[in-house]
């Protein structure tokens, strides 16, 4: 099978495995894991910012960081199609009991305008504002990117408005690579980053959240109320340090393989709109002969799996197991269809 559902099946590549078997590792929740805290430096500083706690998920990350920014009753300002509110479980309501303001973005891209205008205003009848996220790459937006001069006025009107800024980072590797930009303006603009290890990048588990030291270390005071402390950590951790370092630059090649399997769709007859390609995520339209479950199930016969995230649109997302052969084969199917 050709795996095209998610950036998450990775397996760990023979440089990677051989990191992990090689760890020096001790007990992390007592802070004595040497591998754990070698990425935890090595992520915060990528970034320009002091610390990090290195979690399981990058779920529990970003519910770390609403629960640091928030208290009961307050509201978080974020797009509709965000990861925190479509695919957290509801955990903003759960964890840290706040509610959610939802703007209708651009394919999952917020603008400064509409957190401006989404801010509460001081009234005991409304819910305080005081978190505002980002999602970048924008994943239910096909993997969009947002421009660094528009983040830039959102951190003004978050300044402006005394409101802290979350990156849901979990593909932001992807984003520095398609824009040609840098992490440490990143590390610059947003209060706290949470950065995936397990999609793009390839280690089996784990993400990184990075921020302030006093916002890491209530971080990692919650990390424990979660149940996200881990012991020998470290042969884990040694794959996201290996990711870092050798995994960054080739996320290019899946967003150029993700460009001509689109290519290929946009040619088909039964294709209605696709949305723009900029990283490794192919979102599209399916039109007339099929439903999109169904071209779901025509692929899988044809050994290639992709996602039906609607009645009429399909997923795919392309990452390091998805060689250059692969990508032939899918192309060479899709024509055949």
């Amino acid at each position: 099978m050709i795996d095209y559902r998610s950036d998450t099946v990775t397996r760990p590549t023979p440089g990677m495995l051989e990191a992990m078997n090689q760890a020096v590792v001790g007990d992390d929740v007592f802070g004595e894991d040497p591998t754990v805290n070698r990425l935890e430096k090595m992520s915060a500083a990528l970034f320009g910012k002091p610390s990090a706690v290195f979690c399981p998920s990058g779920t529990m990350t970003n519910q770390i960081a609403i629960k640091c920014h928030t208290q009961p009753g307050d509201e978080v300002i974020c797009d509709f199609l965000s990861h925190i509110y479509q695919y957290e479980g509801g955990g903003i309501a759960f964890n840290s009991g706040v509610s959610v303001r939802l703007i209708n973005g651009d394919k999952g891209r917020i603008t400064a305008d509409q957190v401006l205008e989404a801010i509460n205003p001081i009234d005991v009848h409304k819910a305080i504002t005081s978190l505002v996220s980002l999602e970048n790459t924008a994943n239910r937006g096909g993997g969009s990117c947002y421009d660094i001069h528009e983040i830039q006025r959102i951190r003004e009107v978050c300044t402006q408005k005394s409101l802290q800024l979350h990156l849901d980072g979990a593909r932001i590797f992807n984003a520095l690579v398609a824009k040609s930009e840098s992490p440490l303006r990143y590390g610059e603009l947003f209060d706290s980053i949470s950065i995936c290890l397990s999609k793009g990048l390839g280690a089996p588990v784990g993400s990184v959240l990075i921020g302030d030291t006093p916002f890491i270390q209530q971080a990692r005071r919650i990390r424990k109320v979660f149940g996200g402390g881990m012991r020998q950590a470290g042969s884990i951790a040694a794959a996201g340090i290996y990711a870092l370092e050798n995994h960054i630059a080739r996320l290019a090649s899946d967003h150029y393989h993700a460009q001509l399997i689109a290519a290929a769709w946009e040619k088909k007859s039964f294709i209605g709109s696709i949305y723009p390609v900029e990283t490794n995520i192919i979102i599209f339209e399916v039109s007339n002969t099929y439903t999109a479950p169904q071209l779901a199930v025509k692929l899988k016969e044809n050994d290639i799996l992709a996602i039906a995230i609607s009645p009429r649109m399909i997923r795919m997302v392309v990452h390091l197991d998805i060689h250059e052969l692969d990508v032939e084969r899918t192309i060479d199917v899709i024509g055949r269809l």
